[in-house]
């Protein structure tokens, strides 16, 4: 069974269900079964970001329990003493690290970008600047994933990070191990904006005047598209 980087709990629901024959509804009850929880070391109102992306071999008949406590457990192996120090030199727990990492599994195509993202965020969280993060919209609109407008940006939710500082209460997907480095070791750089080129990558700034142009250039790109695909 294959848990991809970046799924929710709700695909993962999904997928289990068609992989496993597992009832979705005996799932999701674990989810937030805070026995369940405590039981497998989790501090958290749920096991969102907790599942730990890979690929798992089962036996048949194997349930649910066992299941998602086998995901738990590979979720556990991440944290060597090493990456538990270098949370506490953040200052951050291993609940804000899973949600960091999610964020920047929600951003981030490519590897070589993870870390330049993971900086982005970590600048903004040390000047006190709103993190107007996009996938921690797309967490809470119900048609995700599609391009998000002003409106979904105004969404009261504890998650939109448009209108609440600091982190989410929690992760939004299960980031991978890649992601959850990136969370731990940042890039040093002075940057605070990024935009999406159209490429998978992105474009970052210092400062909005140049992020601006960024996102000018994007849209150009965008009306380009469209004018094509209409030919």
């Amino acid at each position: 069974v294959m848990i991809l980087e970046g799924w929710t709990l709700n695909q993962i629901v999904n997928n289990l269900q068609n992989e496993l024959q597992f009832d979705s509804l005996e799932i999701i009850n674990l989810f937030r079964d805070q026995d369940f929880l405590k039981k497998n070391g989790i501090n958290s109102p749920s096991l969102e970001g907790y599942l730990y992306p890979d690929t798992y071999y089962f036996f048949v008949g194997d349930n649910p329990k066992n299941v998602l406590s086998q995901l738990i457990s590979m979720h556990s192996s991440f944290w060597t003493n090493s990456f538990k120090n270098r949370a506490k030199k953040l200052n951050m727990t291993k609940h804000e690290v899973v949600t960091l990492a999610s964020i920047i599994e929600g951003e981030a195509i490519y590897n070589s970008e993870r870390a330049k993202i993971s900086a982005v965020y970590h600048n903004r969280l040390k000047i006190g600047m709103k993190l107007q993060a996009d996938p921690t919209i797309q967490y809470i609109i119900p048609d995700s994933p599609r391009r998000l407008f002003n409106r979904d940006l105004k969404i009261k939710s504890p998650y939109n990070t448009y209108l609440h500082k600091g982190l989410p209460p929690g992760p939004i997907n299960s980031p991978g191990r890649n992601s959850l480095i990136a969370a731990l070791y940042p890039e040093h750089n002075d940057f605070l904006f990024f935009v999406a080129t159209g490429d998978g990558y992105h474009t970052f700034s210092t400062n909005e005047r140049d992020h601006n142009k960024a996102k000018r250039k994007l849209q150009k790109l965008r009306k380009k598209i469209k004018r094509k695909n209409k030919k």
